[in-house]
């Protein structure tokens, strides 16, 4: 189409057209249609604003630019449960009814995760109320036009009728009888209960997946942005197969509905074309059959699609990838079953009566798929090999062919982790080219140098073939710190209320708390998750028993050389009262010592800043490195208080009664360095009866407190206590920040 001249311009439209047709927002930005059928010999804006095609592509940008879309396509599908439609318009509905199912199944074998067409159950529900509401309106003009032929409802549903029946309404009545019985039974029915199954399984193993985000968060596996992502989507996969659970209904009711309307047009219309159009029997159950059966494969063809298609998407949970490269991939993984295939159907090619030539065809394919995915195979393996033979190459060259010092061997490792034979397989790369453990120790690494302040030094991991298979040790400067047995292929779990777990497996004790547990198969775990049990997996295991050991032995792992490092490591701003105070005042052994008895009893050092400036004023006046610990700590009363605050914010107390204190008080002897604690041991056990007794009764009303005393016996009170409470936080008086909220609990 060619326009010489620029036409008039169109007369004023209404308000709320004109943005459609000769806004300069549809100038600005033209659609890919309206670029393509402009007129050659004339592009002015004027012509584009008059053509046909660029009013079209005009409306179909506000439209699409709106969000009153699936508002619009909604109040069309009740128009038409309600208003008659010509033939010509129900065609071109069935077309598109056809259309819009074929586009939902491809995209459901096309999408990698189902989460990617969230909207599914929405679309589900708006294909269901359009197939129906063609349904209602083919029905109407089937039953009013139906006695002037088979063209009544439409050129697609004669077509249809005419196809399947081939002039014998018999067999198309049993085609469209076995159509439904597909659709209803075996598609709709089996998709139904597995998006059911689904529902009900990931909601029950949510609180299973939080706590195993909560704990990768923990161990610094992940960030915070990384945790509420994987919190984020675990919500989304719940509301998704919950939101299935329901949509799936539609399909059924759907199928219902059509064999419903289907009897009702066939027995309506040969009573209408007999009684009220003067018909007879012959014409017509001829015609109305016709039509009735043309109109349910119409409407019965694409509730089969989106059947499907629903089918797919439900069934494909655990299936990463499109649906078609999955099934490619897992097919040919195997060549030795695809080989065997090829020899069936050989053999069934030499059954006497069976036809040769479609088995030896198909056998002739599969085989060739066999033969083609072995080679493939052999290829990788190929690859794999020589890149593994280069890198042991590589290492052999880089070692040093020189037999190493006898001196090499006085060196020791500070922390080692010896695995029995049996664990190896834990430290074994995964297709990432990672292993969990070594990964979970990194973490655990950054997660202590936050946490205590200093960076520990790294983990020696190497097999002990003098272990048991499934044992491990934990070493520290070549002394046994911890041991536990894990088992490489099962998973630990616990009961978080202390039931008696009755999954099939070996019990146990867990390796660091003690509690007690139990490990199961890897087939089993769905099944714990769904029991609510914790399930941990042996690298966990593992670096939680390491991690409870390295806290409990921090103090022996800072060096001389690390606290030089963290002196070295201060602002500009703060190496200058490390030159006041080092060594006129204090060494760098003497820091040493004060960090190591702040450590000890699990205080940060990471504000070395404010330990330095505590050390300042103290060590002029007082040598004792406990005094200068004791300065300290008061220095650091924000952080202490801070550090075990309760869940309500406040921090919960057990006082040392004055009777106590005033014991304590009396049995110290001595002065300066060499003041220590002379009390009976009959006055000790005691003591250690009422420590027990009160912290018990805190942890029945669900409080984990603080011991608080005076200062000047704190040191002592704590040497006791450590010895058979290790993690009980004691705290005098001077540590307590004036801003923080105290709660009393109990008192010795």
């Amino acid at each position: 189409m060619t326009i010489a001249a620029p036409l008039p311009p169109p007369p004023p439209p209404v308000a709320g057209a004109h943005r459609g047709v000769g806004s300069a927002a549809v100038l600005r930005h033209p659609s890919p249609t309206d670029s393509i059928f402009r007129p050659m010999t004339d592009t002015s804006p004027t012509a584009v604003q008059t053509s046909p095609m660029g009013r079209i592509n005009a409306v179909f940008d506000v439209i699409r630019q709106s969000n009153a879309g699936l508002a619009i396509g909604v109040v069309v599908i009740l128009s038409v449960l309600i208003l008659p439609m010509p033939a010509m318009l129900l065609d071109i509905l069935l077309a598109f009814s056809i259309v819009f199912s074929v586009m939902i199944l491809m995209t459901s074998l096309f999408i990698q995760t189902p989460l990617e067409f969230s909207a599914f159950p929405t679309v589900l529900l708006v294909s269901a109320m359009f197939r129906l509401a063609l349904n209602l309106a083919s029905t109407r003009l089937i039953l009013a036009e139906g006695h002037n032929g088979t063209a009544a409802a439409g050129h697609v549903i004669e077509a249809f009728g005419n196809f399947v029946t081939r002039g014998n309404f018999i067999i198309g009545v049993i085609v469209f009888a076995i159509l439904l019985i597909v659709n209803f039974i075996v598609i709709t029915k089996g998709s139904g209960r597995i998006a059911e199954v689904a529902a009900r399984f990931n909601l029950d193993a949510m609180p299973g997946k939080q706590m195993a985000i909560d704990a990768d968060l923990s161990a610094g596996l992940i960030d915070e942005i990384e945790a509420k992502n994987r919190r984020k989507t675990l919500e989304d996969e719940s509301s998704f197969f919950g939101a299935m659970d329901g949509a799936s209904k539609f399909v059924r009711g759907d199928a219902i509905a059509g064999l419903l309307i289907t009897f009702i047009n066939v027995i309506a219309g040969i009573l209408i074309g007999t009684l009220q159009m003067g018909l007879t029997v012959q014409e017509a159950s001829g015609n109305y059959s016709l039509l009735t059966i043309g109109d349910g494969l119409v409407s019965q063809i694409p509730a089969l699609i989106v059947s499907t298609a629903a089918g797919i998407l439900v069934s494909k949970a655990g299936v990463s990838g499109s649906a078609n490269k999955a099934l490619t991939t897992q097919f040919t993984g195997y060549p030795i079953a695809l080989g065997m295939s090829a020899g069936v159907m050989f053999m069934m090619a030499l059954v006497p009566g069976m036809p040769l030539i479609p088995f030896i065809t198909l056998g002739g394919a599969v085989g060739y798929l066999a033969w083609s995915s072995a080679k493939r195979h052999k290829a990788e393996r190929a690859v794999e090999t020589e890149k593994l033979a280069n890198e042991n190459k590589a290492q052999i060259a880089a070692a040093s062919p020189s037999e190493a010092p006898i001196t090499d061997s006085l060196k020791i490792d500070e922390l080692k982790l010896e695995l029995g034979y049996g664990l190896l397989s834990l430290v074994k790369e995964d297709d990432s080219g990672t292993d969990r453990l070594t990964e979970q120790i990194k973490a655990l690494r950054r997660q202590l140098a936050t946490e205590l302040g200093f960076v520990m030094p790294a983990v020696r991991i190497l097999d002990n073939m003098q272990l048991e298979p499934n044992l491990y040790k934990i070493k520290i400067k070549e002394v046994e710190a911890g041991h536990g047995e894990v088992h490489a292929n099962q998973f630990m779990v616990m009961d978080p209320y202390g039931n008696k777990i009755t999954l099939p497996g070996q019990n146990t004790v867990e390796p660091t708390f003690g509690l007690p547990a139990t490990w199961i198969d890897m087939a089993l775990r769905d099944e714990a998750e769904v029991q609510g049990l914790t399930i941990v997996d042996p690298s966990t295991v593992i670096s939680t028993h390491l991690t409870e050991v390295l806290k409990a032995n921090t103090a022996d792992l800072l060096s001389y050389a690390n606290v030089q490092s963290l002196l070295s490591g201060l602002d500009k701003d703060q190496q200058k009262l490390v030159e006041d105070i080092v060594p006129s005042l204090i060494t760098v052994s003497g820091i040493q010592r004060v960090l190591q008895g702040l450590l000890s009893e699990r205080v940060s050092i990471r504000d070395l800043p404010t330990i330095l400036e505590g050390v300042a004023e103290i060590a002029g006046s007082a040598r004792n490195t406990g005094q200068i610990i004791e300065h300290v700590r008061s220095r650091l009363a924000r952080q202490i208080c801070a550090a075990n605050l309760g869940m309500d914010g406040n921090l919960p107390l057990l006082t040392l009664g004055p009777n106590w204190e005033r014991d304590f008080a009396e049995a110290m002897i001595g002065e300066g360095d060499e003041r220590h604690l002379a009390m009976a041991p009959s006055k000790l056990q005691q003591f250690i009866v009422g420590i027990q007794n009160g912290f018990e009764h805190a942890a029945q009303m669900g409080e984990i407190p603080v011991l608080i005393t005076s200062p000047h016996i704190r040191p002592h009170v704590r040497a006791i206590v450590e010895r058979f409470r290790p993690q009980t936080v004691v705290m005098s008086q001077n540590e307590v920040h004036p801003r923080i909220k105290l709660r009393t609990v109990g008192s010795i």
